[in-house]
């Protein structure tokens, strides 16, 4: 039981109300990560460049992570620079410099090709089409995706969710991909293209998702104040299928379950900047606002 995640390591800047900070570890694969090591055993596939400091990489290291799938090539890291209103209802994209992850072609380690869980974050659809010719029956395939990949690869990506399990979306790229506005118009709209289980998320507001015919919702965790929302997505996909790699079937119950567990760890994401509060959670904060969680939704155990 392992889960095989394909995606950047990055070096962000971040700019917000409370200032700027400078080459800080990100990355869809780093957030996905540090939210999934809690609950699973996770091999990263990614390519950093000789720039990439070894500290950074240090914070990747854990005894349930796998780093034999990060490559260390000739040339710069990913880089990105954005900065969000003060409100963090938007982003603006300043700066991006793909370095080495433009030429970036995902080579699955024999020893991993037999994951139970493949998560193929947010790259180009052909790409994610190229892990998948390297891996071997895993019981779960998630994919994630961003606009950019809904409105310039579509077609690809379209094909590409005819072979997955899983897809995880925001709104915004829901109503782009199915160009519609009801979340359970847009939710049985993606399941007649092959994934079983859909999620949209739903930013400060939670989660919908479906498994089979069964609807879930999940709220967000109410945190005090957000000082950088980058990450929590891939934090929420994280923390859910962390969850659902353990488990023997996913019904609606374990997928409500593991659609709380993300949410929380999302919460955490966004309250420090870049990956400092997923390095620093510890299993009883964790535990104690799941509880919470539970509590505010209404439900037990």
């Amino acid at each position: 039981m392992a889960i095989v995640v394909v995606g950047s390591v990055a070096l962000d800047t971040i700019g917000t109300a409370q200032g700027i900070y400078r080459k800080v570890l990100g990355g869809s694969a780093t957030y996905f990560t540090l939210a999934a090591r809690r609950e699973a055993e996770v091999r990263i596939v990614a390519a950093v460049g000789k720039d990439f400091p070894p500290r950074l990489k240090g914070i990747l290291r854990h005894p349930r992570v796998d780093l034999t799938g990060l490559a260390e090539l000739e040339g710069k890291t990913f880089q990105w620079e954005g900065r969000y209103s003060d409100d963090f209802t938007s982003r603006e994209t300043l700066g991006l410099s793909l370095g080495v992850f433009e030429s970036f072609q995902p080579t699955i380690p024999p020893a991993h090709r037999r994951s139970s869980t493949v998560f193929l974050a947010n790259i180009n659809p052909n790409l994610q089409e190229l892990v998948l010719s390297q891996v071997q029956r895993p019981r779960i395939i998630a994919v994630d995706t961003i606009n950019h990949w809904i409105a310039s690869a579509r077609d690809s990506l379209i094909r590409l969710l005819k072979r997955t399990d899983m897809v995880f979306l925001n709104e915004e790229e829901a109503q782009l991909l199915t160009q519609l506005r009801s979340h359970r118009a847009m939710g049985a709209w993606i399941r007649k293209l092959g994934p079983t289980i859909v999620i949209i998320k739903q930013g400060w507001y939670g989660a919908v998702g479906w498994v089979d015919r069964a609807m879930v919702w999940v709220p967000a965790y109410p945190v005090d104040r957000t000082l950088d929302p980058t990450g929590a997505g891939d934090s929420f996909a994280g923390g859910v299928l962390g969850c659902l790699d353990r488990s023997r079937r996913i019904t609606a119950e374990t997928l409500r379950h593991a659609m709380l567990y993300g949410s929380v760890i999302g919460s955490f994401c966004v309250e420090a900047v870049g990956v400092a509060a997923l390095q620093r959670l510890t299993s009883a904060r964790f535990q104690q606002r799941l509880a919470d969680l539970k509590r505010i939704s209404g439900l037990r155990g």
